[in-house]
């Protein structure tokens, strides 16, 4: 099985991976490591705020390595949010059957309610180096994009609306 956990801007995608990982034992791959990667080796003129140019340039490596690890009946758990609304386009039933999709999105009342909260868990599993520009309508703007466009491709979302704790362990069950 491939897990592809995707969601807006600090809603815990890392570390619903990482418990994942330490749940099932399987590896994961985060796209931002080879987003960094690749920006930092001069293998593209894109910057980290380039997010939908970013999108198109990394979806087709990620799409390829998820079909790689089916191909090989490795599990793996991809992470990050640059996974297009209509991935689902790129594989046929034999991939998709061995897809599990998981999409994290805070309401705008999580938000209001524990934005600061929210702060203060962003580097809980990665440092994030400069978080000064996230301000509670930005990350609300980047949430509402995400459910509607998730949900406009008929993709299941997982509202984070009271408890990111609960949410979380209820995504784990499941799993």
């Amino acid at each position: 099985m491939v897990y592809i956990i995707t969601g807006a801007s600090h809603t815990g995608k890392t570390v619903l991976a990482q418990r994942l990982l330490e749940k099932r034992h399987i590896p994961y791959l985060s796209i931002d490591h080879l987003k960094m990667g690749l920006i930092r080796s001069g293998r593209t003129a894109l910057t980290p705020e380039d997010d939908d140019a970013l999108t198109a340039y990394l979806w087709p490596v990620v799409r390829e390595i998820i079909r790689t690890a089916i191909e090989n009946r490795q599990e793996l758990i991809v992470e990050g949010c640059y996974v297009p609304f209509d991935w689902r386009r790129d594989f046929d039933a034999r991939y998709l059957s061995s897809i599990r999709f998981l999409c994290l999105a805070m309401t705008d009342a999580y938000i209001d309610a524990r934005f600061d909260a929210i702060k203060a868990h962003a580097s809980d599993v990665e440092a994030r180096l400069d978080d000064s520009d996230l301000t509670p309508d930005r990350l609300k703007a980047d949430n509402r994009a995400v459910i509607e466009g998730f949900r406009r491709t008929g993709e299941p979302v997982a509202l984070i609306e009271t408890d990111w704790q609960t949410a979380v362990e209820t995504l784990l069950q499941t799993l």
